[in-house]
C-alpha cells in the first residue's frame, strides 16, 4: 500500500472520529457509543478499509483503556467493594456462558464446539466500553463506578480462562508470560517511582513513554503466549493504582492520548464489522442470542445487586452495563472462526450480537437508569 493511499484511509477514519465527537457532544451521548454507530455507517456506506495499522491502533486503544480502567481504581474503594464485585462478576460470566451454550446446542442445533464459542462470547462484558462511558459521565470517580469496573474485569477473566480451558490449553509460553507479569507487578511500581521522580514534568514526557513501554511489552508477551493483549493491562493498572493516586495528571494525559489517537480506531472498527445485510437476513438469530445474553445477565446480576442492597435503579444500571460486550466477545468469535469451530454465518451472528450488546444496553442504561444522585453528593457506593 502506497503512502498516498495510507493518508487517504487515515483521513476517512479521522473524519469519522471527528464526526462522532461532535455528534456525541451535540446529543449528550457517550462518544464510545457514537463511534460504534458511526463505524456501522463507515463500514456499510463508506466501505472504510481495516488495514494492519488500523488493527494495531485499535488494539493499542483497547490496551490503554483497559489499563486506565485498572489504574484509576482506588485500592481502598476496591477493597471495600470486593465481595460484591466478585459476586457480580462471577454471576455475570457464569449464567450467560451456560445459557448461551444451551440455546446454541439445543435450540439452534449448532455442534458442541460452536455452542462453547457462543457461550464464551455471550458471557463477556466490556471494560473498555464501560470505562469510556464512566469517564464521560464522571462515575469513574465514585466507588460505585469502580466496583462495576472491577466486576467487569472478573467477568472477562472468566471468559479468558474458559477459552483457555476449553480450547487453547496451556504451554510453556504461558509460564513465561505469567512469570513476566509477576515480575512487572513486583518491580513496576518501584521502578516507576524512580522514573517519575527524576523525569516527571519534562516536555518529552518520558514517564508516559515508560508506561507505554510496559504495556506494549506485556501485550507482546500475552499474544506470544496465546492470551490477549488487554488482559495484563488491567492487572498492571490495578497493581499500580495506589502509585497513580499521586500522579493523576499523568493518567489524564494518557487518557487524552488514548481518546484522540487510539480508541476511535477501536470503537469505529467494532462498528464497521457489523454488516447491515447480515443483520437483516439473520435478524431472528441475532435477536434471540441478544435476548439470551441480556436475560442471563439480569437473572444473575440483578439479584446479586439486591443482595448487596443496591437501589433498584442502581441495580438495573449495573446489570445493563454488565450486559455490554466487545473485545473478548469478538476475540472469542474470531478464534472460533479461525480454528473452524464455527462457520462464517455463525461468526457474523455472534459478532453482531456482541457489538449490539455494546450499544443497546448502554444506551438504555444511560438514558433511563443513570444514577445522577451519585454525582450530587448522594450515596457514594450505590447501596442503600
Amino acid at each position: 500500500m502506497n503512502v498516498e493511499n495510507t493518508y487517504w484511509i487515515a483521513t476517512q477514519w479521522i473524519l469519522l472520529a471527528l464526526a462522532a465527537s461532535i455528534i456525541s457532544i451535540r446529543l449528550g451521548m457517550s462518544v464510545a457509543l457514537v463511534e460504534i454507530l458511526v463505524g456501522i455507517f463507515g463500514g456499510n456506506v463508506m466501505h472504510i478499509q481495516i488495514t494492519d495499522w488500523v488493527n494495531f491502533l485499535a488494539s493499542v486503544g483497547a490496551v490503554i483503556l483497559t489499563f486506565l480502567a485498572g489504574a484509576e481504581i482506588n485500592p481502598v474503594s476496591l477493597k471495600k467493594n470486593l465481595k460484591q464485585s466478585m459476586a457480580i462478576g462471577i454471576l455475570s460470566f457464569l449464567l450467560p456462558f451456560l445459557f448461551g451454550m444451551i440455546v446454541a446446542f439445543y435450540f439452534l442445533g449448532w455442534d458442541v464446539n460452536a455452542a462453547k464459542i457462543t457461550g464464551i462470547a455471550l458471557s463477556t462484558t466490556s471494560v473498555a466500553v464501560v470505562y469510556a462511558v464512566m469517564v464521560e459521565s464522571k462515575l469513574s470517580a465514585t466507588s460505585f463506578g469502580q466496583s462495576i469496573l472491577a466486576a467487569c474485569f472478573i467477568t472477562d477473566l472468566g471468559t479468558v480462562l474458559a477459552l483457555g480451558l476449553l480450547f487453547t490449553g496451556f504451554s510453556y509460553k504461558i509460564l513465561i508470560f505469567t512469570g513476566a507479569l509477576v515480575l512487572v507487578i513486583l518491580v513496576g511500581t518501584p521502578l516507576a517511582k524512580r522514573v517519575f521522580k527524576i523525569y516527571s514534568g519534562k516536555v518529552s514526557e518520558p514517564e508516559i513513554k515508560f508506561v507505554l513501554l510496559i504495556l506494549l511489552l506485556l501485550a507482546y508477551l500475552a499474544v506470544y503466549s496465546g492470551s490477549e493483549a488487554v488482559l495484563p493491562a488491567y492487572i498492571i493498572g490495578l497493581a499500580m493504582a495506589g502509585f497513580f493516586l499521586q500522579y493523576k495528571e499523568t493518567l489524564h494525559k494518557l487518557r487524552a492520548i488514548g481518546f484522540v489517537a487510539f480508541t476511535p480506531f477501536y470503537f469505529i472498527k467494532a462498528g464497521s464489522l457489523v454488516s447491515v445485510k447480515a443483520l437483516i437476513t439473520t435478524f431472528s438469530l441475532i435477536a434471540l442470542l441478544l435476548i439470551v445474553k441480556v436475560a442471563a445477565k439480569f437473572i444473575g446480576v440483578l439479584p446479586a445487586t439486591m443482595f448487596f442492597k443496591y437501589g433498584r435503579r442502581d441495580g438495573i444500571y449495573t446489570t445493563l452495563l454488565m450486559s455490554t460486550g466487545l473485545t473478548f466477545g469478538t476475540i472469542s468469535a474470531l478464534y472460533g472462526l479461525t480454528n473452524q469451530y464455527i462457520t462464517n454465518s455463525q461468526y457474523s451472528v455472534i459478532v453482531s450480537v456482541v457489538i449490539l450488546s455494546a450499544v443497546i444496553p448502554t444506551l438504555i442504561a444511560q438514558k433511563f437508569f443513570f444514577p445522577r444522585n451519585l454525582l450530587k453528593g448522594g450515596q457514594s457506593d450505590g447501596n442503600q
